[in-house]
């Protein structure tokens, strides 16, 4: 994880309750002159416990974590006073980037505010295929070959649980994976969606909704319907208390002006049971591929690669979204000047955010680009230490925010 004792601490992994501490002696008052005046007292020295953690309730959470190893008093603020954390300045999300490959998951997360890559070893993750979501510090992820496995984790301090195996088999034809965290309580909500070919029925495909609630540690089964010519994928996001989900259309589109891509909404507070949500899907703008949707301080937002009109698989560009009143509205497009930076640049590219931030990568490349929803800021990250070693050499990576006040 961040390496806390190391000049070059953001390029050697370590771990977050393993730092080294530093025993500082008490200074006596009882001295005389000629020693004390040749001592010299640390500021902290002097502080009261609560000043001294509102003074590192300001620093970014990297910062936090380093000033652990300091010496005793600080290793014990830092690691045992969870609630001290819940009053610290907001902080930007991290990414993590990492190679496609079957080899443990390793690799490193960017940090925006202070435009650093920290060499990290992320917990829970044993392949690059698995599911993965994450709200308000809480990383969920699902296991491809074992679909009712799924882990719940803060990647910062490492805490980790596995929740009762979700139902539904440990297979499915599609599975989308989503995780919603309650700012005030920090109880969460984890949403799987499953979607089943009905045997020897092409058209038919059978949709339904998991939620896990952490508070009661259970799983229910709210929701199913048939979905007749719409098929789910692996795509869906919990948003002010709305799970949303991107369907694929199965048929053959007579012309281009054929919806490709559409979402469906349920709403978790009320959770209907006997209705049909392909009734009230909501198109997607345009033929998009690699449509990804992020909730943005409670703003749904769809990133996707824009098609080509006669060749919808073949990427013009690459648009911004955000669902207003169940309308879509073009927040952004990426300048061309961003898109050529990418290189070899295919339909295929990775995209995720929280707060304001939104992270896009293509998978053949380790190039990081970030734009800042607020104020329309596109920028490059940091060159990033992962490193391209073979032609078709893949990378991926996921946004998360790093927190040291939440627990799984």
């Amino acid at each position: 994880m961040l390496a806390m004792g190391s000049e070059e601490w953001e390029l050697y992994p370590s771990s977050f309750i393993g730092a080294q501490v530093i025993d500082y002696g008490h200074v006596s008052g009882d001295m005389d002159d000629d020693q004390s005046g040749d001592l010299a007292v640390s500021m902290d020295a002097v502080l009261p416990d609560d000043l001294l953690e509102k003074v590192l309730s300001f620093l970014p959470v990297a910062s936090v974590i380093r000033s652990g190893s300091v010496c005793k008093r600080w290793h014990e603020i830092v690691h045992a006073r969870r609630q001290t954390w819940s009053k610290m300045v907001p902080q930007k999300p991290w990414y993590f980037m990492f190679t496609c490959s079957e080899e443990a998951v390793s690799g490193f997360a960017y940090d925006p505010s202070l435009r650093k890559w920290y060499g990290f070893d992320f917990p829970c993750i044993e392949k690059t295929t698995w599911s993965i979501s994450s709200s308000s510090g809480l990383v969920c992820l699902m296991d491809s070959e074992d679909r009712s496995r799924i882990i719940v984790c803060n990647p910062i301090t490492k805490d980790w649980k596995r929740l009762v195996d979700a139902p539904g088999g440990k297979s499915a034809d599609y599975s989308a994976l989503a995780i919603s965290v309650t700012s005030t309580s920090h109880q969460y909500m984890v949403a799987v969606a499953r979607c089943n070919q009905v045997p020897s029925e092409y058209y038919q495909w059978e949709f339904t909704i998991h939620l896990y609630e952490s508070e009661i540690n259970t799983w229910v089964s709210p929701f199913t319907e048939l979905l007749i010519g719409w098929r789910g994928g692996d795509e869906c996001v919990i948003c002010d208390g709305v799970l949303y989900y991107l369907v694929y259309s199965t048929g053959v589109l007579v012309n281009n002006n054929e919806h490709r891509h559409c979402l469906l909404m349920y709403d978790l507070s009320i959770r209907p049971t006997h209705t049909s949500l392909m009734s009230m899907a909501i198109p997607v703008p345009c033929p998009l591929t690699c449509g990804r949707l992020m909730n943005l301080n409670e703003r749904l937002v769809l990133v996707g690669g824009i098609g080509k009109q006669d060749r919808p698989g073949i990427i013009k560009g690459i648009g911004i979204w955000e669902l207003r009143n169940k309308e879509w509205h073009e927040v952004a497009r990426m300048p061309h000047k961003f898109f050529q930076g990418f290189g070899e640049f295919d339909d295929v590219f990775a995209s995720c955010g929280a707060d304001d931030l939104i992270y896009i990568q293509s998978y053949g490349s380790p190039a990081l680009l970030t734009f800042e929803l607020n104020q329309k800021l596109w920028k490059w990250s940091l060159k990033s230490p992962v490193t391209k070693r073979f032609p078709l050499q893949l990378f991926t990576g996921f946004s998360f925010e790093p927190r040291l006040d939440i627990a799984s």
